[in-house]
């Protein structure tokens, strides 16, 4: 008779896999060859007798089984994960004041903020959404325990342009890296093709450092813009540009459906990468919010 159970590293692979949408963005994430992470994937869908993925030039996408075995695997690891912190003395309790950019993967971020809290179920987590520069000013003034902030990356010289931390002794944490585009709605580019600028611009606040950055881009371009729409957030910003409001800049990952890069031929400025950072731990920080932020760099990236 064959042993009931799962097996955990497979679980972890499938969740990579789940996660990244390829089995090459897994095999990075879990530091295993390709192979390795097929054959992974080979051995769980034997077990659980049916097939977890459907595969695609584009990559993977979950089965109605994978999509059901996605929330067991999920508390199944963060149980392990858990009892292996309590085990060791590392388990997380109290409060925890996170402060995030809300350009950081707007579509996956509540579910990492919700893998973390299964993970350390005795802790209480308070989670507020800053612009990046407010996130960078304040990192100092116990507003909040651990940051994440965006910040633009020059590209001749890749240094993030942001203010140094703690005069430049204390460094931050690169969690991500992603593009920055251009970018509207499908039927307001084809629209915008056939015309000249300026063109309609959709922006957020001028406590939005990056948006701040995009005027002084064009400013210095000398292309004519029009400021059509002010959203207060990036929510409302991917509103706005799918309602076929005007054009922007967003990072990669916020992207939403229906919005997608403006063609070479608009002449827009190039853009430089972006950086999520985590904000280095204060002097005299505690040991319990040194191993969260431990615990999240592993998730965020």
């Amino acid at each position: 008779m064959n042993a009931r159970g799962l097996d955990l590293a497979q679980l972890r692979t499938f969740l990579a896999v789940t996660e990244a949408g390829s089995v090459s963005g897994a095999a990075e994430r879990v530091f295993l060859s390709q192979s390795s992470v097929s054959e992974q994937l080979k051995k769980l869908e034997e077990r659980i007798g049916q097939p977890l993925f459907v595969r695609s030039k584009q990559g993977v996408a979950p089965t109605p089984a994978g999509a059901k075995l996605v929330e067991h695997a999920r508390r199944i690891v963060a149980m392990c994960d858990a009892a292996f912190d309590d085990m060791l003395g590392r388990s997380l309790d109290g409060e925890l004041r996170l402060a995030i950019t809300d350009y950081y993967r707007p579509h996956d971020v509540a579910a990492i903020i919700r893998r973390f809290a299964s993970q350390h179920p005795r802790l209480r987590l308070h989670v507020t959404v800053l612009p990046s520069a407010v996130i960078d000013a304040s990192a100092q003034d116990n507003v909040f325990d651990i940051g994440l902030s965006l910040r633009m990356v020059d590209a001749p010289s890749r240094r993030a342009a942001s203010r140094s931390d703690d005069a430049g002794t204390r460094q931050s944490m690169v969690i991500r890296r992603e593009k920055l585009l251009w970018v509207g709605a499908r039927e307001t580019l084809r629209e915008y093709a056939a015309l000249a600028p300026p063109w309609p611009l959709v922006l957020l606040p001028s406590t939005c450092q990056l948006q701040r950055y995009v005027v002084k881009l064009l400013e210095r371009a000398r292309m004519p813009y029009l400021i059509s729409h002010s959203a207060s957030g990036v929510a409302g910003l991917q509103l706005a540009l799918k309602a076929g409001l005007g054009i922007s800049c967003l990072n990669e990952s916020a992207i939403g459906d229906g919005v997608e890069a403006c063609p070479a031929s608009f002449g827009l400025p190039a853009l430089p990468a972006a950086e999520f950072h985590l904000l280095p731990g204060q002097p005299g920080e505690s040991a319990q919010v040194s191993h969260a932020r431990e615990a999240l760099a592993a998730l965020l990236g």
